[in-house]
């Protein structure tokens, strides 16, 4: 069933924005022979306030035997963000279109913002910025929930030329301390807190434990801008700055009326809603040139300390527009809803930028698919009459295991295209994506793209591409991708090996912030005229490209060359497994063998019989050589609180090695010596 190959719904290719696969390989092939036709082309949809010449338009050295490495689109050019998001937008007579419904942790907190007041309310918020001192290329870090005075915040920074660090709400205190201080942030952007389920995090305690340890260090954030979320909570009559707001009868969230204490600073701490009430609502555009910094945006790095990928301005604009447009065929009157939080790079490319760029209506969600009960996600879907649905297959599966009668108390029927990010989906949860959520008539698009990359970079299309369970399929346009045999030799048709790019697209990142060494020798030093993702793919008879995880996910057994995402894949086709982890333990014989960790569906047992069925069916499935060694019970796995697994503390497990490092951007702590306890005796 999972090899079957899905063909777009006729009625939605019918009126895509790409109609078939003929059209798809005459653009790809254009995008990749004349770039600065193609994306030339496409630019022409926004405001320059200084052209590119031609001769700048593009131009790239990957090879590191060829000097250092660089990469330039539209040179010359001129332009601001926020003028060709909103003013445009306005100006084109969109003024009273919702750009965002504001959708809360309690179903009875909701809002909206019209593109007009999103508008007014980033030149107020940018004139605040001003007030405190922000000019053209300073650093601003946000550590905000999910309200709709991030993305104004995130807005008001591109509108004076000014450069954001978006970090997650759910880091600790010495995460959010440490990228402060590498990228040295004048000012901090904060709430007092926020409600996650029925889970109070007091975000501005943490802040003034970073904003200490940063001090501490000999840097110092000169000022605090926080928004009284929890007061405006407790507090229905209160001032509200950012979209019309609506309480429940209480006026209150999760039961909690009173506000919380919070320290202060009178010296740099300020509240939002009152600078804002002396700001004036209009704000002349800083014109950048298209390879200023556009946002810094901190990723895990291999040594620990985290890569602060830098991402510039024109190109990622035009990235973000196009691959928003076509891989989710947005149209007028569409509303469109990705559930990632703002403080990832999906939140950033397909939250704010891309939606705003397409002039598109999104759903802002705060709240978890649990809360209040396990059926939010359908509900959500239902109330604004979703058409575009974007989420992880983590949530996917933990949703999976209360099977269809949730999904089926809400009408879905809205839906035409159904996204996958951040993570190989297996062929299991595909299948009940498409079938249950999507009614057999979504398209799937399986995005491959990762924080570096800024945008989509394998998809499907969903008026174009038939689509193959589990299968990101074929390279978006300008993605020229390779795979390499470990001697760098490329694999010409069906093959596994490392993923790589021959040449850059306009989204790509540019450096790492104040590390231009260490950005060459993470992607470009293997590999040399090649950018290195760090993932495994295989490319099959068909030319379909299955991205099959890290590199460093990848395990060897008896020569044998898999990838952990492949044997999770057939772990959950069970259908008494609901979720698994698979991580390589040092075996004297193979050099490495399979340590499984199972979670089982609600209502079923984790059973000696279960085991042998999962060994069976790996077995079966793979090959002899694939059988896992151990397969460990695990009632939940150690995950971030955007959803990723957090395998390197599973490695730990599996040798039963206590030394974990740091658990504190775990979302349930606590299930780690749960599995130390479940852990099999050897």
């Amino acid at each position: 069933m999972a090899d079957r190959i899905y063909n777009p719904n006729p009625e939605l290719a019918k009126n895509a924005h790409c109609k078939s696969m003929e059209q798809y390989r005459s653009m790809h092939e254009k995008s990749i022979e004349y770039p600065e036709a193609f994306w030339g082309e496409i630019a022409k949809q926004f405001y320059w306030e200084t052209p590119t010449s031609n001769d700048k338009f593009f131009s790239y050295n990957f090879d590191l035997n060829q000097g250092d490495i660089y990469i330039k689109w539209m040179e010359g050019a001129t332009t601001n963000l926020s003028f060709n998001l909103l003013d445009k937008n306005v100006k084109c007579g969109n003024g009273d279109k919702i750009a965002f419904y504001w959708e809360g942790n309690d179903p009875d907190d909701y809002s909206k913002l019209t593109y007009k007041k999103l508008l007014q309310e980033t030149c107020m918020f940018a004139n605040v910025l001003k007030s405190k001192g922000v000019q053209k290329g300073d650093r601003v870090a946000i550590y905000m929930p999910m309200i709709l005075e991030l993305p104004v915040a995130m807005l008001a920074c591109t509108r004076i030329g000014a450069v954001h660090s978006v970090v997650f709400g759910g880091y600790s205190s010495d995460s959010l301390a440490e990228r402060m201080m590498d990228c040295k942030a004048k000012v901090l952007i904060t709430a007092d807190g926020v409600y996650r389920g029925e889970k109070l995090l007091l975000l501005k305690n943490i802040c003034d434990d970073a904003l200490a340890k940063v001090k501490a260090h000999g840097h110092e954030v000169e000022s605090c801008v926080v928004v009284a979320h929890l007061r405006r909570l407790a507090n229905p009559h209160g001032k509200t700055t950012a979209g019309d707001k609506k309480n429940g009868v209480n006026g209150t969230s999760n039961g909690g009326s009173s506000e919380p204490s919070v320290s202060w600073d009178d010296d740099r701490d300020c509240w939002w809603h009152e600078e804002m009430e002396e700001a004036e609502p209009s704000c002349y555009p800083v014109w950048v040139a298209a390879e200023d910094p556009l946002f810094i945006l901190y990723t895990s790095g291999s040594t620990g300390k985290p890569k602060g990928v830098l991402h510039t301005t024109a190109g990622y604009l035009i990235y973000a527009a196009t691959t928003f447009k076509y891989v989710f065929d947005y149209k007028p009157g569409d509303t469109y809803w990705c559930t990632a939080d703002i403080g990832w790079i999906t939140g950033h490319t397909y939250v704010v930028y891309g939606p705003l760029a397409n002039c598109a209506t999104s759903v802002i969600f705060e709240g978890t698919p649990f809360y209040p009960h396990n059926d939010r996600y359908w509900s959500v879907i239902d109330k604004y009459k979703v058409n575009q649905f974007y989420t992880a297959p983590t949530a996917i599966r933990s949703l999976m295991k209360f099977g269809d009668e949730l999904v089926k108390k809400h009408d879905l029927s809205t839906l035409k295209v159904l996204g996958s990010v951040g993570e190989p989906i297996n062929s299991e949860a595909w299948l009940w994506f498409y079938n249950h959520v999507g009614h057999g008539k979504c398209s799937i698009a399986d995005t491959f793209w990762q924080t570096e990359t800024g945008g989509h970079v394998i998809t499907p299309l969903p008026g174009a591409t038939p689509m193959k369970p589990g299968s990101a399929t074929f390279p978006f346009f300008g993605v020229l991708p390779e795979l390499l045999d470990e001697d760098g030799r490329v694999i010409e048709g069906e093959g596994e090996g490392y993923l790589v790019f021959r040449k850059p697209w306009p989204g790509m990142m540019r450096s790492l912030y104040g590390n231009h060494e260490r950005f060459q020798t993470t992607y470009f030093d293997r590999f040399h005229g090649f950018y290195c993702t760090g993932d495994g793919a295989k490319r099959d008879a068909d030319g379909y490209l299955w991205v099959t995880g890290r590199i460093d996910d990848m395990l060897n057994v008896s020569g044998h060359l898999m990838s952990t995402a492949e044997v999770e894949s057939v772990l959950t086709e069970h259908q008494d497994v609901a979720e698994s982890a698979v991580v390589s333990k040092p075996h004297p014989v193979k050099g490495q063998c399979l340590y499984c960790f199972v979670t089982p569906n609600e209502g079923r047992t984790f059973s000696k019989q279960l085991q042998d069925e999962l060994k069976r069916k790996v077995r079966e499935k793979i090959g002899p050589f694939a059988q896992p060694d151990v397969i460990q019970h695990a009632p939940g796995l150690p995950k971030t609180r955007s959803g990723k697994i957090m395998r390197r503390i599973l490695r730990k497990i599996a040798i039963g090695d206590r030394n974990v490092g740091d658990v504190s951007t775990l979302a349930d702590e606590g299930i780690v010596d749960v599995l130390f306890q479940l852990r099999p005796q050897a």
